[in-house]
């Protein structure tokens, strides 16, 4: 037996050597393939964008903000005023301010001109 094992080993190593050996360039591929790369910087170029647009929109929002306190605070300021100038008009348009005034202008109050006009 064991020379029927040393004649097997034997005809397996004629025919390692019978194959030729011929050297066979192996191409390594990348891992990442070209579609993959051109996906991937599309993907970081929008990140990027949107990142952009949000901080843009936040910043203008802030802006509008802002201007919209300033003019309620303008439009505040403006209704006070007003408010005075028509206490000032309600005090200003009582019968004695008008007839002092009158008085001061030179002006007499005729009764028998006076007409009175009903609600």
């Amino acid at each position: 037996m064991s020379n029927l094992a040393h004649k097997i080993q034997r005809q397996h190593e004629e025919r390692r050597q019978q194959l030729p050996k011929t050297k066979t360039l192996v191409k390594k591929r990348s891992k990442i393939t070209f579609g993959e790369k051109m996906l991937g910087c599309m993907f970081i170029g929008l990140v990027t964008f949107g990142s952009f647009n949000i901080v843009t929109n936040h910043v203008e929002i802030y802006h509008i903000n802002s201007e919209i306190q300033s003019l309620e605070g303008s439009m505040e300021a403006q209704l006070k005023k007003n408010r005075e100038l028509e206490l000032r008009v309600a005090e200003e348009s009582s019968y004695e301010v008008i007839l002092e005034k009158a008085k001061k202008l030179g002006l007499t109050l005729n009764e028998n001109n006076v007409k009175n006009v009903g609600n």
